[in-house]
């Protein structure tokens, strides 16, 4: 009997989790990023830039960006290690990476990109002097093994950085339930014809786990000095973790 996991607010056998995901995200491809942008009113830039400002990053730094879309943070990742660094963009999803590679070659930064499985990072370990997963994490069937991946190839005294969606302040939570479950699907609809796809985005908010029990997590896998920074309100938590 297979074992199951939650894909939003169904329960779904494991192996069925990737594709649903997958094709979740070969829907919105096209206007994944006009969506962040209508989504979080430009925020989702705000919190891209305090996360690159907190990898404490140096020029001819190694980084690996996981499940890291169109390239967002691995063009500002660039910017910080400079041409005498490396970064590596990772996803798991076709259609998203080829954007993300697109881009980053449009702007002149011969970029790696890699299609993988974070759960699987066809990588040496202790070699990257920061890796970051940025609203990636939560679609991972097995967040504890993705986890113990990307403290594998961190180098000691490398950082793991996590940007997610997490638990917002409680005094906002029926105003933000309001709009994530009655406007987010609309304007997906409206701007990708996927409704569908946007309310799974918040359903799996839901879902994941909370900002204590993902430090926790952290811990687990060997991460030390886990700390985290609750972004407009808890709408978003920034995990910053240590291998030792």
């Amino acid at each position: 009997m297979s074992e199951t996991t939650h894909f939003g607010f169904q329960e779904v056998a494991e192996e069925e989790k990737a594709h649903k995901v997958e094709e979740v995200f070969s829907s919105v491809a096209q206007r994944y990023d006009l969506m962040n942008d209508l989504m979080s009113g430009g925020l989702h830039r705000l919190w891209k830039r305090f996360t690159v400002e907190q990898s404490f990053l140096r020029p001819g730094n190694r980084v690996l960006d996981v499940a890291g879309g169109t390239g967002d943070l691995s063009r500002l990742f660039a910017k910080k290690v400079g041409p005498t660094g490396q970064v590596v963009l990772t996803d798991i999803n076709a259609a998203m990476l080829g954007i993300g590679r697109d881009r980053l070659l449009d702007e002149g930064l011969m970029t790696p990109a890699v299609q993988c499985d974070a759960e699987k990072l066809p990588f040496v370990s202790n070699h990257f002097d920061c890796v970051c997963v940025a609203f990636g994490l939560r679609n991972m069937t097995h967040k504890e093994i993705a986890l113990g991946e990307m403290w594998r190839v961190l180098r000691p005294g490398g950082r793991l950085l996590v940007l997610e969606f997490s638990r917002v302040w409680k005094p906002l939570q029926k105003v933000y339930d309001a709009y994530s479950f009655n406007v987010l699907p609309k304007l997906g609809a409206a701007i990708t014809q996927d409704a569908e796809s946007y309310r799974y985005l918040a359903e799996s908010i839901r879902m994941h786990p909370d900002q204590e029990s993902l430090k926790q997590m952290m811990e687990h896998s060997g991460l030390e000095r886990v700390q985290y920074f609750n972004l407009s309100a808890g709408v978003v938590a920034l995990h910053r973790g240590y291998k030792l």
